[in-house]
């Protein structure tokens, strides 16, 4: 499994999480750590598929990360430049994003000019909240989307519009043929009565990832579609087992992180723990990965001993199979001599 380093905030935040229920408002900081979002985006987000969870890390703008975006028409972008349809909504309830950042769009980018990504992670304690959360994914999708335009102009630029992307995350109350599952909704063209030369990237905008977990215990197998998300995601958002911290040290990996190494000058306390178990597995794993290159390396080494011998067989028949022939040949030739009538 690919793990990425971990830092001194991911560590913090784990400590915290693990005391907590899932969805306590200290527990949802960890959500605002690249480490999670990047393991999170590895596994849904398309234009990430084939990029490592190291390199996700920098696409993520940090300084874009934001729990208190306003979700309400008009307050998205809060900058009001005159009158608008919109500013009529004001009154109505406000909400907020949970996790609202930007991250580098790798597939629109080039070196003279970044295309982002517009990314909202919503964790939600229920997928039953009185209305179906796709239609709340939706809404937020479109506001996030619309909050890229000034709120008032008579000249906008839609060209400059760059896709949004909301993932949700539903822990309790999901039926149970649908717990432990991701589900992807996006824009797509279904249909033209002409040739089509339309780029996908000027009506692919808006992308609604719900992912439904269900209950504590994920009994999925290695190899299964969405295997390392969900596990992962099923330990994050039900924190108080014991398996914490155990999983998420399968994930992210403190063995390069310095600050640690150089806390154990002076302390040794649960952070210079955390990395010498890192030093240790990556030792251990090391190990492993010798012993089985020996492994695999003498039985090369015996299948070829094996085949050398069956071959050494195998020419010793042919040999004495030869030797046989030549045998019958001189017989046959005395016993055709001695048949012939001058004799």
């Amino acid at each position: 499994m690919e793990k990425v380093d971990g830092s001194m905030e991911i560590l913090s935040a784990m400590q915290v999480t693990a005391d907590m229920e899932g969805l306590d408002a200290q527990s949802k900081l960890i959500l605002h750590s690249k480490e999670v979002l990047a393991i999170i985006l590895k596994e849904t987000v398309a234009e990430y598929k084939d990029y490592s969870k190291e390199e996700i890390m920098e696409f993520i703008e940090a300084d874009s990360i934001t729990g208190s975006k306003e979700v309400s028409p008009g307050r998205t972008n809060t900058t009001v430049k005159g009158d608008s349809a919109e500013f009529a909504m004001l009154n109505e309830k406000v909400s907020f994003f949970d996790l609202l950042f930007r991250a580098k769009n790798p597939e629109l980018s080039t070196e003279d000019m970044q295309i982002d990504l517009h990314i909202d992670v919503e964790s939600q304690k229920t997928y039953k909240p009185g209305y179906p959360i796709e239609k709340r994914g939706m809404y937020y999708l479109a506001r996030s989307l619309s909050s890229q335009l000034t709120l008032v102009t008579n000249n906008m630029d839609y060209s400059g519009l760059e896709k949004c992307l909301s993932i949700w995350i539903c822990r309790d109350d999901v039926p149970q043929g649908m717990r432990y599952s991701i589900s992807t909704y996006e824009v797509v063209n279904t249909k033209n009565t002409c040739a089509s030369s339309v780029g996908k990237e000027n009506y692919d905008l808006m992308t609604l990832i719900v992912i439904k977990l269900g209950n504590e215990v994920y009994n999925g197998e290695e190899g299964d579609e969405g295997y390392e998300l969900l596990r992962f995601l099923s330990v994050l958002m039900y924190p108080h087992k014991d398996s914490f911290m155990d999983t998420m040290k399968e994930y992210i990996d403190f063995s390069n992180n310095q600050e640690l190494r150089k806390e154990g000058d002076g302390m040794i306390g649960f952070g210079h723990t955390i990395w010498e178990e890192g030093i240790r597995i990556g030792e251990e794993r090391s190990a492993q990965t010798i012993a089985e290159k020996d492994a695999v390396i003498a039985e090369k080494d015996s299948v070829i001993v094996r085949l050398q011998r069956e071959k050494d067989t195998a020419d010793t028949a042919l040999a004495e199979k030869d030797n046989t022939i030549a045998q019958l040949q001189r017989q046959l030739a005395l016993l055709t001599k001695l048949a012939a009538p001058n004799n």
